[in-house]
């Protein structure tokens, strides 16, 4: 007997809109988010906006506000919803915070997610530095035009003027803003406007070093090593100043119920609290957000010799004092997300379904609302149960699958900022190769035993990332992935990397994509000594290689937000040969070549600056 199907019902076998989507990650956050219901859990988002609304008014200078929900009830549905209001409404600013991997320098990491976050972009569909760049040079110059113009105007000003240009805008802003106490700053804010040097300016605004001809050639003092984390919290200020004379800045740390403790013994929360207070002290306006769950909030943040003091700082728009419980979903709630799910799903698909909520039944859909459930439990029973009858015997999909699906989209879409991410792509990597040894796979005549961490003194930490063994312990490879500029770094980690004998190896090797500037002495002769001398190798870091690394291990480190098992992402791993087949596992356990590789992408700035875009609006700077 045939079987006739239509569109629609062929659209729901073969996709799931539910799917791998039960985590809001941030690329959801920063990028295209999930279907909104704004009515759900409105009293949270909305005192995030009235909150702004006071601030920009003058009435508020700071105001902190913290969320409390158990897991999944929807935190990162609601940061989500307020970042995107944030940018539709035009006038503030959004810096989200959601990775702690050091909080023995969590100063320097909170600089780090700044400067990221401006990055993202804002109303005027460039990234929130460029917008303020521009209402610098517009106060400064007494001009109106927007970041666009400016873009396309900066090449034909740096052509005809060199950095002259620069010196002359940034003299022009402390003209009008003498409180500015640090001119480096504004300088970099304002080279964010040139296509040529954004990547640069951020890099620097991030409290990270430039090779040294960049730093000259851009008029950049390079910060001292030992100073990083002295000075961070100072320049995080006197960057939100800058910002808050044209926007308000909403600051938002995520994802703070993770075990991890700084030497001091403070846990994640709380070492967060205690920076919220600094900044909530020191800020000359702006809004600071915190999620976490109910019992981190009554365990840690209430457990603090200060208690009082950082909980006037963050809940100080609530009468008791109190943090913003989100609700658990109702009947109507969970129709309406749905439906809303629904919606976007067949519109997109340009399909029209016989009833809002099909194929599901809202008799059923308001049966889960009597069991207050969640709404990752709620989008989860949606995946489970988007199916038909089907004549045919349906086909088994792994539990990682869809999410696995969903990560690599939000990994394509944040890779410009993920292949510089050298923790992320660590982690990555040390999840590949835990995968092989779990399975003492042999790959390029390497079977892999164990991934180990690299002892070392305190001097010594935070250079070398891991250590692969393998062959019954014959094969040592000591790894390190560096996709930083800075030559002292550089020179500092691959003077450790060709120390077999102090650090247990037989094999050194450098993960990389851009070339080592040919100037840098230290960084030229330790890789000399590395390739020619040691036996090591740099292996190139390609985005297509690394990108479904990162997606698995984006999955692997939030494997209980999905509700998955370590053995079930390690067996998917297996099934879809991820890590046996992938091109940079296979390059780092091969025979060094002692080549640099080919390919390599730039590291310093071009030498001739491009001639300027011909536009309407360019302008001389008369110098």
């Amino acid at each position: 007997m045939t079987v006739t199907t239509s569109p629609i019902d062929d659209l729901i076998r073969n996709e799931n809109p539910f799917a791998g989507h039960i985590v809001v990650r941030p690329p959801q956050i920063w990028g295209k988010s999930f279907p909104d219901v704004p009515s759900i859990n409105a009293h949270a988002s909305n005192a995030v906006f009235d909150a702004v609304d006071k601030v920009r008014k003058g009435k508020r200078e700071t105001v902190g506000i913290t969320i409390t929900a158990e897991k999944g009830l929807g935190k990162s549905h609601i940061i989500s919803r307020i970042r995107h209001g944030l940018q539709t409404e035009g006038s503030s600013l959004f810096i989200y915070m959601s990775k702690y991997d050091n909080l023995n320098q969590i100063k320097s990491l909170f600089l780090q997610s700044v400067a990221s976050s401006l990055r993202a972009f804002g109303s005027q569909k460039v990234m929130q530095w460029q917008e303020i760049a521009a209402a610098l040079i517009n106060e400064a110059k007494q001009w109106n035009y927007t970041p666009e113009q400016y873009i396309n105007m900066y090449p034909g000003w740096l052509s005809k003027h060199s950095t002259k240009a620069i010196v002359h805008l940034t003299e022009s802003v402390l003209k009008v803003k003498p409180e500015i106490t640090n001119p480096y700053i504004v300088k970099a804010i304002l080279w964010t406007l040139s296509p040529v040097h954004i990547n640069y300016a951020s890099y620097w605004l991030s409290g990270l070093e430039l090779a040294q001809s960049q730093a000259e050639a851009m008029g950049l003092p390079n910060p001292k090593s030992e100073d990083r984390e002295a000075e961070a919290l100072s320049i995080v200020r006197q960057i939100l100043d800058i910002t808050s004379y044209y926007r308000v800045s909403v600051i938002c740390f995520d994802e703070l119920d993770i075990a991890d403790a700084a030497d001091n013994g403070f846990l994640a929360a709380q070492v967060i609290a205690s920076l919220v207070k600094d900044l909530y002290n020191s800020l000359k306006q702006g809004v600071l957000l915190l999620a976490m769950y109910p019992r981190t909030w009554e365990d840690q943040i209430k457990a603090l010799p200060e208690a009082e003091a950082l909980i006037d700082r963050l809940a100080s728009e609530q009468v008791d004092r109190q943090p913003i419980a989100l609700k658990y979903l109702n009947s109507d709630d969970i129709v309406a997300l749905v439906s809303q799910w629904l919606q976007d799903f067949y519109e997109e698909h340009q399909q029209t379904p016989p009833h809002p909520l099909y194929p599901f039944d809202e008799t059923k859909l308001r049966e889960l609302g009597k069991s207050r459930p969640t709404i990752r439990s709620v989008l989860k029973w949606c995946a489970e149960n988007f199916i038909l009858t089907d004549p045919d015997k349906p086909k088994k999909i792994h539990p990682v699958e869809p999410h696995f699906k969903a990560a690599v989209v939000n990994v394509d879409t944040a890779i410009d900022l993920l292949i510089e991410d050298e923790v992320a792509i660590a982690a990555a990597l040390r999840v590949a190769f835990a995968s092989l040894a779990r399975d003492t796979i042999e790959v390029e005549e390497v079977k892999v035993e164990r991934v180990e961490e690299i002892l070392a003194n305190k001097a010594d930490q935070g250079y070398l990332n891991f250590r692969i063994v393998g062959n019954n312990g014959k094969v040592k490879i000591g790894v390190v992935v560096i996709q930083q500029s800075g030559g002292k770094f550089i020179g500092a980690a691959l003077k450790r990397l060709i120390e077999y004998e102090r650090f247990d190896l037989t094999r050194g090797c450098l993960v990389r994509s851009k070339k080592i500037n040919p100037g840098a002495s230290v960084p030229q002769e330790c890789l000399r000594i590395l390739l020619k001398k040691r036996g090591g190798e740099w292996v190139l870091l390609q985005s297509e290689d690394i990108k479904p690394l990162l997606a698995i291990s984006s999955i692997y480190y939030n494997c209980r937000s999905y509700e998955l098992t370590e053995e079930q992402i390690f067996d998917f791993i297996k099934q879809k040969q991820l890590a046996i087949n992938n091109p940079l596992i296979r390059e780092i356990l091969s025979a060094p070549s002692g080549q640099v590789p080919d390919n390599l992408t730039d590291d310093e700035l071009p030498i001739s600056i491009p001639q300027p875009i011909a536009t309407a609006d360019n302008i001389d700077l008369n110098l």
